[in-house]
C-alpha cells in the first residue's frame, strides 16, 4: 500500500488492475483496461487514470469517463486492505 502515492495510483499490468489512493488514504481499484478499445491505461496522474491509446481519461476516485471517446467507466474491482497490503476481494 505504501508504494501507491496519496493523490495518484498504480497499473498491475499482470492483474489489469489499477490502484488509486486519495489525500485521505482511500485506496479504490478499477480494471485496467479502456472500455473504449481495449486498451490497458498506462498512468495516474492530475486525478485521471489515463489511456494511450486514444486520450480517453477516467476519475481516479470513481473510474467515471471524464474525456476522450470511452463512454463508460472503468469497472470497480473490490480489493480489501490487511496489515499494509491490498487483497482482491
Amino acid at each position: 500500500m505504501a508504494d501507491i502515492p496519496a493523490g495518484g495510483g498504480v497499473i498491475l499490468k499482470e492483474q489489469s488492475l489499477v490502484l488509486t489512493k486519495d489525500a485521505s488514504g482511500k485506496v479504490c481499484a478499477f480494471s485496467a483496461i479502456c472500455t473504449h478499445q481495449g486498451c490497458v491505461v498506462t498512468d495516474v496522474g492530475d486525478g485521471t487514470i489515463n489511456c494511450p491509446c486514444h486520450g480517453s481519461k477516467f476519475d481516479a476516485s470513481t473510474g467515471e469517463r471524464v474525456a476522450g471517446p470511452a463512454k463508460s467507466p472503468l469497472p470497480a474491482v473490490a480489493v480489501e486492505q490487511r496489515d499494509g497490503a491490498i487483497f482482491q476481494a
